[in-house]
């Protein structure tokens, strides 16, 4: 397990104990998704007898139902967990085909072609989600597998109501995707209020729930996959399929303030980052000192911390399995130091200056926790709002579009605006990077919080302050994630973004503007976190005003 402790210079390697403390059980479970159907199967799992993981897996297989824009069968994600007192973090993330080619996205002149890593079959990465589900299910799972997914055929059978932001987001990729997927033959038909069945699904999750992981990467299923790929000259193949693996891997486990925080390690950003931001930010504690939240000079010391993190990652980060990455020395006690030095309190650091220190749109995110204290966040993906937009004919469900997360040219943006270097290029078999972290908080061997969200590189930052907005600024949980957030990513060149529902504007805008700052409303939410906090023995849910989720306590 990578571990940073941070300290008065910064952080340093420990060795952590992982055997709590004997605790009584807790006054319930408690879950935080982002819709109600998702929340409602994971609280009856719960009362059922079922574990945080029984209910994250039922929770995961209606979200691809009755959430089609984000949750899937067809993409893939990440979960940590802490089970019987200790920390796991199992990686179910897409990988690229075994087809695939550093420039496959590029013209004859080098040059991006436009919407080829984003729309249509060759978009998508070999999907990791029902083999992360079902490793999960196998290594800790209690309630039998096809009893987990009966809910979802349920609904799929017999519709779900659709909600109106699904149904505005449907319109935005209806208009992507036309002429050019099969989208609006599946989703063409969904209508705010009114029940939107998806029988081709529903017979596709009872293959799953009956025969287990390999109906979906070597059985009937898959065989629907890969025509829909020769159908579409798209790229994954029964070789894909069958050789696909999740991987289990340490957490990163962040020593903080007396509390223990684990998230994403690589192939996700996350981890390595949010440590960054708390360290850089612990290390320039005066400035923060007196500093009213989501004022001028805080929201200017966030961009400054936050330029510097942007810069590592474009340059050191991708799937550890495919390049050396420096996790040790990004996270070091002195390399802390010195770039918590470079922070500039009172003017912006220029942009072209801030390289990296070493020598040379739609996600959805559950929490869980069960009465014994064991706990499950869960981020998984189909990238963008439904993904390539591409529906398995035959199989129902949505593909993808995470090729996108490569480095399709070096040193040029993404759909997010976030550019890599060759570290994440495209190579065959290697996983895309990605800035999902799902997260827990322990304290004395106890789990505290539980939280994540979607966002793309707006993940960490929104994990961030919303662990200021608790441990900094001590706001009620729900306050805390319904505060305004704020984003800077080093490029666009001093820009910080917002978004609708807590504008960045009055005085303190005219502050940020007079400092040289431009700011942008995004045009989308930023984020929808899900967060469960334990004190003592009694449970507390926020579902993000920004989305349609529910928090659900079972007693």
């Amino acid at each position: 397990m990578h571990v940073v402790m941070f300290r008065a210079l910064g952080v340093s390697a420990a060795i952590l104990a992982s055997s709590p403390a004997f605790a009584l059980p807790l006054d319930g479970g408690a879950v935080a998704a982002p819709d109600r159907y998702g929340a409602q199967v994971a609280a009856d799992v719960l009362k059922k007898g079922g574990n945080a993981v029984d209910a994250a897996v039922a929770t995961a297989f209606t979200l691809a139902v009755t959430y089609p824009e984000a949750g899937n069968i067809g993409g893939g994600g990440f979960m940590t967990l802490y089970i019987d007192g200790k920390a796991y973090f199992l990686d179910y993330r897409e990988v690229a085909p075994k087809a695939a080619s550093r420039n496959m996205y590029l013209d004859d002149k080098g040059e991006i072609i436009e919407n080829l890593s984003l729309i249509g079959s060759r978009a998508a990465g070999v999907p990791g989600t029902v083999m992360g589900l079902w490793e999960a299910h196998q290594k800790f799972g209690k309630l039998p597998w096809a009893e987990l997914i009966t809910p979802a055929v349920g609904y799929a059978k017999n519709g779900f109501e659709v909600a109106a932001k699904q149904y505005q987001y449907r319109e935005d990729a209806n208009g992507l995707f036309k002429d050019s997927t099969n989208f609006n033959d599946y989703f063409g038909s969904m209508k705010a209020g009114e029940p939107f069945k998806q029988p081709e699904l529903a017979h596709t999750l009872e293959r799953i729930a009956d025969k287990g992981v390999s109906e979906f990467y070597q059985g009937k299923t898959a065989d629907l996959l890969v025509a829909q790929m020769q159908a579409d000259k798209g790229l994954i193949s029964k070789d894909d399929l069958k050789d696909y693996k999740a991987v289990w891997r340490d957490p990163i486990a962040i020593q903080w303030r007396g509390n223990v925080v684990y998230t994403a390690p690589l192939p996700s950003s996350g981890g390595i980052a949010l440590a960054q931001l708390l360290g850089i930010k612990e290390q320039r504690a005066a400035d923060f000192k007196g500093v009213a939240l989501n004022s001028s000079r805080y929201i200017h010391l966030l961009a400054e911390i936050e330029k510097r993190v942007f810069a590592d990652r474009a340059d050191y980060l991708g799937d550890p399995g495919f390049s050396k990455v420096p996790v040790a020395e990004l996270t070091a006690a002195d390399y802390i130091a010195k770039r918590a030095k470079e922070v500039n309190p009172t003017a912006i650091s220029e942009t072209e200056k801030v390289r990296p220190g070493l020598e040379p749109h739609q996600t959805t995110h559950f929490s869980i926790v069960d009465r014994d204290g064991n706990a499950v966040s869960n981020t998984y993906t189909l990238n963008l709002d439904y993904g390539s937009g591409v529906v398995v004919k035959g199989a129902g469900f949505l593909l993808n579009n995470e090729m996108d997360d490569f480095s399709a040219k070096p040193g040029t943006a993404n759909a997010f605006g976030v550019v890599g270097g060759d570290a994440n290029a495209i190579e065959p078999g290697k996983r895309m990077l990605s800035s999902m972290s799902p997260t827990l908080v322990t304290r004395d061997g106890k789990v505290t919080l539980v939280l994540g969200t979607p966002g793309g590189s707006r993940i960490f930052t929104s994990i961030f302050q919303v662990l200021n907005n608790l441990y900094d600024y001590d706001l009620p949980l729900k306050e805390a994630v319904g505060a305004q957030r704020v984003h800077h990513q080093l490029l666009p060149k001093d820009t910080i973004y917002f978004d609708a529902y807590a504008p960045l504007t009055g005085k303190v805008a005219d502050e940020l503007k007079q400092m040289g700052y431009t700011l942008e409303d995004q045009g989308w939410e930023m984020g929808d976190i899900q967060a469960i906090r334990v004190n003592g023995t009694a449970l507390e849910t926020a579902s993000d005003p920004r989305g349609r989720g529910q928090g659900l306590v079972v007693k």
